[in-house]
């Protein structure tokens, strides 16, 4: 049996490269969650109208990778101390967020949040917000960083930080 992670960590395109590295995962789709409008599209997003947040829906097997690991790989490849903002990528829509799916999963956010606090010694910004209607991205961002390699954010800021991610989780990483 399957489970869902839903996850704000800045750009998709690097949250979705980093997630679908992954033993364990089944599955990712970048989407939109968190706002006030129906079917948001990308423009919409980006502007700030619509106030969602930049997602992942993970689909994960508990039986090869646990909640808690999915949470620790996702505070381990994002800044989860910077508010709305990830690197050069600024904005409501660049939220570090978790939308948990069960009261489980609540207390388990929680219990991680509390430990990256103290290991950073700052304030984690990271929103705790509980399930939102996930809207799927549009289809050309979908796997983007496989389709894209050679585009310029994709060398500049995916890349260095899948590289970083594959040395420190070489042990959670697919062998594929």
């Amino acid at each position: 049996m399957s489970e869902v992670a839903v996850l704000g960590g800045g750009c998709f395109w690097c949250t979705e490269s980093v997630f679908l590295a992954l033993r364990g995962v089944l599955g990712v789709t970048p989407g939109y969650s968190g706002g006030r409008v129906d079917d948001p599209g990308y423009e919409q997003v980006c502007s700030g109208a619509t106030d969602h947040i930049e997602v992942i829906r993970v689909v994960f097997d508990p039986a090869v990778i646990d909640y808690q690991t999915i949470l620790q790989v996702f505070f381990a490849t994002h800044d989860p101390c910077t508010l709305n903002r990830q690197g050069g990528d600024v904005g409501t829509q660049y939220a570090s967020a978790i939308f948990y799916q069960s009261e489980q999963q609540k207390k388990i956010a929680q219990q991680v949040i509390e430990q990256v606090q103290e290991e950073l010694g700052e304030p984690v910004v990271t929103r705790l917000l509980g399930p939102e209607r996930f809207w799927p991205a549009e289809s050309y961002h979908h796997n983007y960083y496989a389709q894209n390699p050679n585009q310029g954010y994709c060398q500049v800021v995916i890349s260095p930080k899948l590289s970083k991610f594959r040395k420190r989780y070489a042990d959670l990483c697919r062998l594929d």
